[in-house]
């Protein structure tokens, strides 16, 4: 078992590696990175040189390449050589006034530094001629370098950021002395549970409980799937996963500052994601404490997040397609040719057969005419909304089952030990119970965690018929916006989680089926 599992983890670990590099390759270096462009209003608005920059300026942001200003290189030189007056310096206004030379900008010597150490680098450098319309200037003249990431390089920093925990010294103020930085439970009055907390660390909150899904919250582990580039810029994508929906929901709460005294106040911050903060404002000193540095609360909102409304509606889909297709797969298969199996084929074969978009909306249509909403947004509640997108993701599960079970219940009524047992004066109900059953759902315990895993990517055109706000869609979205970390984050995602439900399935039909062993003595 052991060998098994380190086998399993190890190959895992390399596909996904595999699978990372793949997807990288075709995002970075098959598409057309111009088309990141299609949709960037601030494109358009920029012409000449700072549209050049722009661009660049883009292309590092997302992955493409990395690429450094003249005009900070200066900046950096001067101010380590003068400190912070730096700029009012001959040899920094002479720095930069040089590029309006365009005969003679060469022969500053900052300027031959620069181009020398980057192309000594690999880089390619630029110089942008000012632009003039009469006297005047129509775009300001730049000089930069840059160079294209290649795949290895990418591929490593990637790996190399997978990773991170929040330590004490995560903050960088100064003021924040050794003594005064901790990580250590407490007790936290304002959930009336325990809680890990911090000082110095980013978060103040790094394990705590509440009452939102799923109860269970940390922020001192961090996986690293990059940054949305497009769609959500700038924000990591695990953040977007767990992106709240809904309205800002107030409540009724002490604030930090007041907790214990009962006071309460109208208020939708979530105190328990307060970040800290060397600059404190007076309204944070009454809300938070005079001598609070976490501060900056995220407010709450009425919904889940993104990954908690796909999954509660794939949990809930899935535990109703047992709950319905189990009972109903063994009743075609105790009525095999019967009016029952009849149906229940003609039902199987619909559901199979008809595109998911049509009966997808052909239910929706259903659905409206009952007075459900169609769209998530247009619900009353979250419970009403979900409706219509488990109905929709049940009912093809549901003959899914129904088949497969059908299937397997049949193939053992069919079996030497199945006869042997009629043999025996054994009743056709005690056969089914103690042993048609009993081997015909060994085949369906294989797939239980990968349906039950599966269930939190949601499903991608339920999610996008119905607007839900979840992962279903967020895949296919970011590859319209082309935005390359979340397309790279949600193939890192799918893929983790179909090797969990391999591994668990295969464990799972160790334990039920005695044909099947993972120690090395068995085979």
């Amino acid at each position: 078992m052991k060998r098994y599992l380190l086998q399993r983890i190890l190959f895992s670990i390399f596909s996904l590696m595999v699978v990372t590099g793949v997807v990288m390759f075709m995002t970075y270096n098959l598409m057309d990175r111009t088309q990141i462009f299609l949709n960037d209003t601030e494109y358009n608005k920029r012409s000449y040189n700072e549209k050049t920059m722009y661009i660049h300026n883009r292309y590092q942001e997302y992955g493409y390449e990395t690429y450094e200003n003249y005009s900070d290189y200066v900046k950096s030189i001067c101010l380590e050589k003068y400190g912070e007056d730096y700029a009012k310096e001959q040899e920094y206004k002479d720095a930069i006034s040089c590029l309006y030379n365009t005969e003679g900008y060469g022969d500053n010597q900052f300027v031959k530094d620069f181009t020398a150490t980057y192309r000594g680098n690999g880089y390619t450098v630029d110089y942008l001629a000012p632009r003039y319309s009469g006297k005047k200037i129509l775009s300001y003249p730049y000089l930069i370098a840059y160079k294209d990431i290649n795949l290895f390089q990418r591929f490593g920093n990637y790996l190399a950021n997978f990773f991170s925990f929040e330590t004490i010294w995560d903050v960088k103020d100064p003021n924040l002395k050794a003594e005064d930085r901790y990580i250590r439970w407490e007790w936290d009055a304002r959930s009336n549970m325990p809680a890990l907390v911090g000082n110095g660390t980013t978060h103040k909150y790094l394990i705590y409980f509440d009452d939102k899904f799923p109860f269970v919250h940390q922020n001192i582990f961090r996986i690293n799937l990059g940054k949305s580039n497009s769609m959500f810029r700038g924000i990591d994508t695990m953040d977007v996963l767990n992106m709240e929906t809904g309205e800002t929901e107030y409540s009724m709460q002490e604030w930090p500052s007041e907790l214990g005294s009962g006071i309460l106040h109208e208020d939708a911050s979530n105190f328990h994601t307060v970040t800290y903060s060397a600059n404190v404002s007076d309204h944070d000193k009454t809300v938070y404490g005079e001598n609070e540095h976490y501060v900056n609360a995220a407010l709450s909102t009425s919904g889940l997040t993104r990954l908690g409304n796909s999954f509660v509606i794939g949990i809930i889909a899935t535990i109703i397609a047992y709950i319905l297709g189990l009972p109903l797969g063994i009743w075609m298969a105790r009525r095999k040719d019967k009016l029952v199996d009849k149906l229940g084929n003609a039902y199987i074969i619909f559901i199979m057969a008809v595109p998911s978009l049509a009966y997808i909306f052909i239910f929706a249509a259903i659905g409206t005419s009952m007075g459900l909403p169609f769209k998530w947004a247009n619900a009353s509640s979250i419970p009403i909304a979900m409706i219509l997108p488990i109905v929709s993701l049940a009912l093809p599960s549901i003959g899914g089952l129904m088949k497969w079970v059908r299937r397997y219940m049949i193939d053992q009524s069919n079996s030497d030990y199945v006869k042997f047992a009629r043999s025996t004066g054994m009743t056709e109900g005690e056969i089914f119970r103690h042993h048609i059953s009993r081997n015909a759902f060994i085949y369906i315990v294989h797939n239980i965690p990968a349906d039950i895993l599966f269930a939190m990517t949601g499903a991608l055109i339920t999610e996008r018929v119905y607007a839900v706000p979840g992962v279903g869609g967020l895949l296919t979205n970011a590859i319209n916006a082309h935005d390359n970390g979340i397309i790279i984050a949600g193939t890192i995602f799918y893929a983790t989680l179909s090797i969990v439900s391999l591994i668990a399935g295969d464990l799972l039909l160790a334990k039920y089926d005695p044909r099947v062993s993972l120690s090395g003595e068995r085979g």
